[in-house]
C-alpha cells in the first residue's frame, strides 16, 4: 500500500496545481468578460475537486480490504487504529470517512452526524439553514461539504497516515 498512499499525496499536490492554473485563468478572463463558459469553468473545479476526494476514499477503501483481507475496509482500519492507540488519527478518519458519504450521498446519517459536531471538524459542512458556504460565489456547486484545497489535502494526509499504522501492522502481525 506504500505505493497508493504515497501516489495520492502527489498526484493530489498535482491535481490541485492544474486545477488552481484553470481557476486562476478563469478570474483573470472574469476580469473582462462575464462569459458563461469562464463561470462554468470555476464550477467544473470546485466539482473536480469533490471527485477527486470520493475518488481517492474509494480506492483506498478497495486497496485496504484486500490488505487486511475484509469485507469492509474502513471499518477494519478503524478497528486497527484504535487498538494501536492511534484515536486523533481515527477521529479524522472517521470525520472524513462521513464526509465522503456526504457527498456521495447527500443528507442522512452521516450528514447529521457531522451537523451535530461541526464545530469541532477540520473541514466545513453546510448546516441545515445555510444555501451557501459563501453567497455570492459564482465558483460554488450544491454539496453539503466544502471541499477546498485544505479538505482535499487533509483527505491525501489521513490516508498516507492510515496507511503507514496499515502497513506497520501488517508487516509486525498486527
Amino acid at each position: 500500500m506504500h505505493e497508493f498512499s504515497e501516489l495520492v499525496e502527489h498526484s493530489t499536490a498535482f491535481s490541485l496545481n492544474a486545477l488552481n492554473a484553470a481557476q486562476q485563468s478563469a478570474i483573470n478572463g472574469l476580469q473582462t468578460s462575464a462569459a458563461t463558459s469562464l463561470v462554468k469553468t470555476l464550477q467544473m473545479v470546485q466539482l473536480q475537486k469533490a471527485i477527486s476526494a470520493v475518488g481517492m476514499f474509494s480506492m483506498f477503501d478497495a486497496i485496504l480490504q484486500e490488505q487486511l483481507q475484509c469485507a469492509d475496509g474502513f471499518q477494519a482500519a478503524g478497528e486497527l487504529l484504535e487498538a494501536k492507540d492511534e484515536k486523533a488519527l481515527n477521529q479524522l478518519f472517521s470525520d472524513l470517512r462521513l464526509a465522503i458519504n456526504v457527498l456521495k450521498h447527500g443528507r442522512g446519517r452521516s450528514y447529521d452526524a457531522l451537523v451535530k459536531k461541526s464545530a469541532s471538524l477540520a473541514f466545513r459542512v453546510k448546516q441545515p439553514d445555510e444555501a451557501f458556504f459563501n453567497e455570492g460565489d459564482v465558483a460554488e456547486i450544491s454539496t453539503l461539504i466544502e471541499v477546498d484545497d485544505q479538505f482535499l489535502a487533509l483527505c491525501a494526509e489521513v490516508i498516507h497516515g492510515v496507511a503507514g499504522v496499515v502497513n506497520s501492522a501488517c508487516q509486525h502481525g498486527a
